[in-house]
């Protein structure tokens, strides 16, 4: 039973990870520009000036798009808004620059999310067999391995997507992956797969918060529903339950934890000035203020509410029909 629970969670897992992945790709492609250290500076020109958290004076603004002169991506403000950013990609390196770095994203999502909730359902397992059963300490300690396992074992290729998607070249001169790996390997070394890995592993308080959070709404949402016969059938309800919960852990835990996204990024940034998760938090801090250190939450936000819900409905949804099927 043990082999076969640990391989449902592993399909499970990379089956939800994809489907988030694709869908949300264009989203992560402009959060990832925007927690960069160039994508908010530069010199505003007069027509873009009135630009301020999305709003802004339609024609001006289109004109910032449409023009043969497309603004390059440094000479955005940051306060420019979701779709202002989408529609300069397209029209500046083309439709296709929306989905920079699914190819890494795919290869790394599915064994991400397998790895991340096998280790995760077997650490719980273990941890509740140790001390209380399903505390908050047990989901504590399982999304701890977790994520540790996931970040060590996975970074060489999200350092490989964020270089790609940093990448504004249009798609005549594209970096491929394979191209984008063997030019990090050539200048930085093997080491410089493992960029920002220490800002990953302070990113895993982030899955930790969002566990928590999620596994104590869909223990409430399970006995307030079912009661004590947590194994009876399960209906659209309870699927959008547990995608609204995902949705709303996930925000939560993004609040808390964001600025060790930003610090991620700009570690594996090509020939950065950042070198180490401390040094990079306090170089943003003091250079661009707190503000900086938020940059394109807001295009977060937007991302991880149907990313999360997709994710944890999806795996929800496996988990469920295999468990029915096999036995």
């Amino acid at each position: 039973m043990s082999r076969k629970d640990t391989a449902i969670h592993l399909v499970a897992g990379g089956i939800a990870g994809s489907a988030g992945a694709i869908v949300t790709c264009p989203l992560d492609v402009v959060k990832t520009r925007l927690q960069s250290s160039n994508g908010h500076f530069g010199s505003v020109p007069g027509h873009i000036a009135s630009l301020n958290s999305g709003t802004c004076e339609p024609l001006r603004a289109r004109r910032t798009f449409t023009t043969a002169g497309v603004l390059p991506w440094s000479q955005l403000r940051p306060q420019t808004s979701l779709v202002q950013c989408l529609r300069h990609i397209v029209v500046h390196e083309g439709p296709q620059a929306l989905f920079k770095g699914l190819g890494p994203t795919l290869v790394g999502v599915a064994p991400a999310r397998a790895i991340y909730f096998g280790v995760y359902s077997q650490s719980k397992r273990l941890l509740n067999d140790v001390i209380t059963p399903d505390t908050p300490l047990v989901h504590i300690g399982a999304a701890s391995c977790g994520g540790f396992v996931t970040c060590t074992v996975t970074n060489p290729i999200w350092v490989v997507k964020t270089r790609m998607q940093l990448d504004h070249r249009k798609k005549s001169s594209r970096l491929t992956t394979l191209q984008c790996t063997r030019r990090i390997y050539a200048q930085e070394g093997f080491r410089g797969f493992f960029k920002g890995i220490t800002a990953s592993y302070v990113g895993i308080s982030e899955t930790v918060v969002h566990f928590v959070i999620y596994e104590a709404i869909k223990a409430q949402l399970v006995a307030r529903r079912h009661g004590d016969d947590k194994t009876g059938e399960r209906g659209t309800r309870d699927f959008l339950e547990l995608m609204l919960a995902g949705a709303f852990s996930r925000t939560v835990a993004s609040c808390v934890a964001y600025p060790h996204e930003v610090a991620r990024t700009r570690l594996r940034e090509e020939g950065s000035k950042y070198h180490g998760f401390v040094q990079t938090i306090a170089i943003v801090g003091r250079e661009e203020g707190a503000r900086g250190l938020y940059r394109g939450l807001a295009t977060q936000l937007v991302r991880q509410i149907p990313n999360t819900a997709i994710i944890m409905s999806t795996y929800e949804a496996v988990v469920y029909l295999l468990n029915r099927h096999t036995t």
